[in-house]
């Protein structure tokens, strides 16, 4: 076995530069070009998220609580990301591993297994936690799913090395769930500044994405989402959830042990996302109150952009490359954003009065920076109506240049990523509110 495993390490790469030029990646072959000249935007309207579908306008909190929230949270429920089931799992825990000493003794680390049981399925879930060392009462907390593992996180040579997927290096076209690998220790730790974060007083508190749900084509059997499947049922109705909203459940199930746990103040936690987890990030503060500041990272269409704006990626794009985001009845939008009754900017007003953090990188157009920005923009008449204000600006900062109101926005030089510099932003933005 070790001789064939680093036999399928050295062909790796080879492999999949192979299969790339054969069959380039889905999200540029699939679905038209999309545009990313400014010049070419056409005009669009946005809905007000201020008045109803009825056409009466929203002109109280109490209206906005009773009527419209409800109405744009069921738009966005059985339109785009599909609808969370309400039915309970029963939820175990496994040994809570603890560590006193962990990272040379800056930290506490516990790692636990979450397992989901209904009827005779179970799934399970490898929760890493951070805690600064000496803390003397319960800390603040970062929340959110990451791409690699655990292990990718941080070096620390004391996490576990549960299984993740990775591309079966014999056959690109499939994927294989296997133990991580220890080189792969730190791989992704300048996303992931745990010693800085915990340094300002935050736990971080993170998950594999691939536990909750894998992310190709074909994982659905291995996540969570056929736990709650009917009898017979193979596949999630038109109306029910995708990949995003599983990702989303598995942040509040996270937000679930945390609330249990008497080293984290509960009322201080952070929901964050990169990309496509940024996506999930934002529909899980959006249906669960409980996350107190909502952080975005490039989370591009589908996510803080405006799609009725056409620039950078499509709802086609992302319909045609990764079908298994999203719920049926968005395929209805993927050549008529104009139909949508909703966009990203009602998406991002589910928030208010809660902080909300979107942020943008010069060099990644295809997740169109300046519509994320507007999405922010006009998400602010809502957080007005509540009393909060919004970004208060209606021109984008220059790059580098943060606006940190209850609405947070910046754009940093650099390529899609989240960055030490992002980071630095986030800790400072969280940092001013909970000091409120």
């Amino acid at each position: 076995m070790p001789v064939l495993r680093r036999l399928r390490a050295a062909l790796c790469p080879l492999l999949f530069l192979v299969c790339c030029l054969v069959n380039p990646p889905q999200s540029y072959a699939q679905g038209r070009p999309y545009n990313l000249d400014e010049r070419k935007v056409g005009s669009y309207a946005l809905p007000d998220p201020l008045v109803l579908a009825s056409g009466e306008p929203v002109k109280t909190p109490a209206d906005w609580y009773a009527k419209r929230r409800p109405e744009i949270l069921n738009l966005l429920e059985t339109q785009m990301f599909g609808r969370t089931p309400s039915v309970p799992v029963e939820t175990s825990l496994g040994d809570v591993l603890i560590d006193q000493n962990a990272l040379q003794g800056a930290a506490i680390r516990k790692q636990v297994t979450i397992t989901f049981t209904r009827g005779t399925d179970t799934r399970s879930m490898h929760l890493l936690l951070y805690l600064p060392a000496g803390a003397k009462q319960p800390v603040p907390v970062f929340v959110g799913l990451n791409f690699g593992g655990n292990q990718s996180v941080c070096a620390d040579p004391g996490i576990d090395l549960n299984p993740v997927w990775v591309r079966d290096p014999l056959d690109q076209t499939k994927w294989i769930r296997e133990a991580a690998e220890p080189k792969t220790r730190g791989g992704a730790d300048t996303r992931w500044p745990v010693e800085k974060i915990l340094s300002h007083g935050f736990a971080l508190a993170t998950v594999y994405y691939g536990d909750i749900e894998p992310d190709f084509v074909g994982g659905l059997p291995y996540g969570v989402r056929p736990l709650f499947f009917a009898a017979g049922q193979t596949e999630p109705l038109p109306g029910e959830w995708g990949a995003i909203g599983a990702w989303a459940w598995g942040l509040s199930r996270i937000a679930d042990f945390l609330a249990a746990d008497k080293d984290i103040d509960s009322k201080k936690m952070v929901v964050i996302g990169h990309s496509r987890l940024g996506k999930a990030a934002l529909w899980a503060g959006a249906q669960d109150t409980r996350f107190a500041i909502v952080v975005s990272n490039e989370s591009g269409e589908g996510g803080a952009a405006l799609s009725k704006r056409d620039f950078g990626e499509t709802i086609e794009h992302l319909n045609l490359a990764f079908p298994h985001w999203y719920c049926a009845n968005y395929k209805q939008y993927s050549n008529h954003p104009e139909k949508l009754p909703f966009d990203s900017h009602m998406l991002l007003a589910l928030i208010a009065p809660r902080p909300l953090y979107v942020a943008s990188a010069q060099d990644d157009l295809g997740s169109d920076p300046k519509g994320e920005f507007l999405a922010a923009v006009n998400a602010g008449p809502v957080y007005e109506l509540l009393g909060e204000q919004g970004l208060g600006a209606e021109r984008m900062p220059r790059v580098q240049q943060p606006i940190q109101h209850t609405i947070g926005y910046h754009i940093r030089a650099g390529k899609h990523d989240i960055t030490p510099y992002d980071w630095d932003q986030y800790l400072k933005f969280a940092e001013m509110h909970f000091a409120k």
